[in-house]
């Protein structure tokens, strides 16, 4: 069987780790990913975390967003409707009214409304914080996060796992992999769900399947094609009303849309195709695709925001309510190629990175809506009558349609000036294409813009255990959607600086990072369901990211961070009227976010046990962007698990989470689209391995 060192690379990434001589005869592995290069984690400018499989099915998280908690770097925003994932990174974000962007792969996988991401193919979650603009290329300033899937293997490996808990959860995952031939390996995995969920009437139903296909072609090179296939839907859901400051109005379980909508539909096709050439041990070529279509389609009945229109006050318990279709899609076409080796010049060893990448993508985003006067299609908030049927006829509000094409050039060497000296230069030249159409005012909004971002950073090696970096970017990205008058947000400019220090000693390692950042033209929700720029704000902050062991049979991970995320000057918004003054806080990021997990292994009766919890801190938070009054209490959340080994084979777990039923507020949009935490739930889970 021919198994090349790219092929054992493949082997090492399936496990999140790094094969060595002793693992691998006398082979030396040295995986390469996209925007990676042959540079060590250790050696990079760059704050990275990485969010394991194994505390992923420790702590019996089955939800993307969920996994995120446990880097305390981010923050959770606006969910539109529990229907996407949206997050912050270092107290930044995009459009408050649109998903937060990620990677899969290295390629892009969070543009378009593909929903809730399902965690049944993620080996690993890399979050790639601080300044990368200008080698990821149109990204946000704080980070960006990458997901690494699982890759097929040329052995057998299997797993089926059963779940049962809280609200009528059902949940199904599977996963296979072996070798067909000697030269093609196989892998499928993926889950159904059926459950309900803590808000009334809120029924979540799932099915994702994602089967994967690796070809060696020969010693040097290999093929690997991956497809994703989603089908999800659920009550478009804005959460609960907070009246006077009271986070008690109503059960955090009360459901103030309306039952009688269908449920929203989710659909979403992935395809990945990756190319891998080694020339030889010291130069790679990447060439890929990416191509991903999403639809969402549904209706909802949303509290309406514009305090003119809305009748629910102390003395009145009627909500009025908007009625409300969205008809989203988007089509997304990536490819990248990427040559990356090293070489020396007057033993200075440089570490080159060179590559081109380009995406045509479309989306469109269409809003229509009932929207009547004071007293037209309420509901009492204490004493909820669902029986009236479907909602009012609704007639469009807006359908934007977008295109946008870009294509980008990067460069980065990383010179070894000495053992010790390392020094980053990177640039990267984008163009990029925005044409907007909103059919109904007619608004036509074409541009195009192209720039350099520059990249600088600089790592010592104090001693071997002791990294000191810092690290410059400047980035920028095209704005999705339009305002109320039909018009193009244009494109938003950033730059990001960061200092820190890597270290690994016997029993710890991690990184401490302090940071700065700013963006321009920064976009927040309004009263009316639309986003409004607030200008440049800034970010400041200190992270901390550590890994060890307490003895030899347990483990921890802590993050947290302080985040400090402001507007950068006084204000004044046009169409809310209401001044911001420099200095306001963002919406949804808190200024101390704390998350500790542990794991410990041990044996009782001859049984092997492994158990061990997790905690988080999140401190207040500004919940609306026009009031900025309105803050979020801050929350404690504890979480339990503990798993038996019953034979060689089968594995049955257990996990509690928010263990002390604390009650809060998960995000908001409005005090009025307020998204509260779930209250303790229970997880079993049996594993057949094979």
């Amino acid at each position: 069987m021919k198994y090349s060192a790219l092929t054992l690379a493949f082997a090492a990434l399936s496990f999140g780790s790094y094969a060595t001589e002793s693992d691998i005869e006398t082979i030396s592995i040295e995986h390469k990913q996209a925007f990676r290069g042959d540079i060590p984690v250790k050696e990079l400018p760059q704050s990275i975390t990485t969010l394991s499989k194994e505390m992923m099915v420790d702590n019996g998280i089955t939800k993307f967003r969920d996994a995120l908690d446990f880097s305390a770097s981010i923050s959770r925003k606006n969910n539109g409707g529990a229907l996407w994932d949206s997050y912050s990174i270092r107290g930044l974000s995009g459009n408050e009214n649109m998903p937060s962007g990620y990677l899969i792969n290295g390629f892009s996988g969070g543009r378009g409304f593909a929903g809730p991401r399902d965690v049944s193919n993620i080996e690993y979650i890399e979050v790639l914080k601080g300044p990368g603009s200008a080698l990821y290329g149109r990204s946000e300033p704080g980070g960006t996060i990458n997901i690494i899937t699982k890759k097929p293997q040329f052995y057998q490996q299997g797993q089926l796992k059963a779940e049962f808990g809280s609200e009528d959860h059902k949940r199904v995952q599977g996963d296979y992999t072996n070798g067909l031939t000697e030269d093609i390996a196989f892998r499928i995995n993926g889950a159904w769900q059926d459950s309900d969920s803590f808000r009334d009437y809120v029924h979540h139903d799932k099915f994702v399947i994602t089967p994967s296909l690796y070809y060696q072609l020969n010693d040097k090179s290999s093929l690997t094609y991956e497809f994703e296939y989603v089908d999800q839907q659920q009550m478009y859901d804005r959460g609960i009303v907070v009246l006077n400051d009271n986070f008690d109005t109503v059960p955090r379980s009360r459901f103030l849309g309306n039952p009688n909508d269908a449920p929203t539909k989710v659909h979403s096709r992935g395809h990945q195709l990756n190319y891998n050439y080694d020339f030889n041990r010291d130069w790679s070529l990447l060439l890929g695709g990416n191509y991903r279509t999403a639809t969402l389609t549904g209706f909802s009945s949303d509290a309406e925001l514009s305090p003119p229109r809305q009748t629910l006050s102390l003395d009145n318990p009627m909500l009025t309510r908007q009625h409300r279709y969205r008809d989203y899609y988007s089509d997304d076409l990536s490819v990248r190629a990427e040559l990356s080796g090293h070489f020396d010049i007057a033993d200075i060893t440089n570490h080159v990175l060179i590559g081109v990448d380009g995406y045509d993508y479309e989306l469109r985003t269409g809003l229509y809506r009932y929207r009547g006067g004071k007293d037209t299609y309420t509901l009492n908030i204490y004493q909820p009558n669902y029986s009236a049927g479907q909602g009012p006829d609704v007639a469009q509000l807006y359908e934007n349609n977008e295109k946008q094409k870009a294509y980008g050039i990067y460069v980065q060497d990383q010179l070894d000036l000495t053992e010790r000296f390392k020094l980053m230069l990177g640039l990267r030249f984008d163009e990029i294409e925005q044409n907007i159409f909103e059919t109904k005012s007619g608004v036509a909004s074409d541009s195009t813009m192209n720039r350099l971002s520059p990249r600088l950073g600089m790592v010592y090696e104090l001693n071997d255990a002791i990294n000191l970096y810092t690290s410059y970017s400047e980035g920028f990205i095209p704005l999705s959607g339009t305002d109320a008058q039909g018009k193009s947000f244009g494109f938003e400019e950033s730059d990001s600086f960061e200092v820190g220090v890597k270290f690994g000693f016997d029993n710890v390692s991690g990184t401490i990072a302090l940071f700065d950042a700013s963006k321009g033209n920064m976009l927040v929700a309004d009263d009316k369901g639309y986003s409004k720029p607030i200008g440049k704000v800034t970010s400041k902050g200190i992270e901390v990211d550590l890994t060890g062991s307490l003895g030899e049979n347990t483990q921890y991970t802590l993050s947290y961070a302080y985040v400090k995320a402001e507007t950068a000057k006084d204000m004044i918004n046009v169409e809310w009227l209401e001044p911001i003054p420099k200095g306001s806080p963002l919406v949804n990021v808190p200024k101390n976010n704390f998350s500790l997990s542990l794991n410990h292994n041990t044996r009782v009766l001859e049984q092997d046990i492994k158990f061990g919890g997790h905690y988080q801190y999140i401190s207040e938070r500004l919940g609306d962007p026009v009031n900025l009054s309105f803050n979020l209490p801050s929350y404690q959340l504890v979480g339990l698990f503990a798993q038996w080994q019953a034979t060689e084979r089968t594995n049955v777990s257990l996990n509690v989470d928010n263990v002390f039923d604390e009650s809060y507020i998960a995000s908001s949009y409005n005090a009025l689209w307020a998204y509260p935490g779930a209250p303790t739930q229970f997880k079993l889970g049996i594993t057949y391995d094979f």
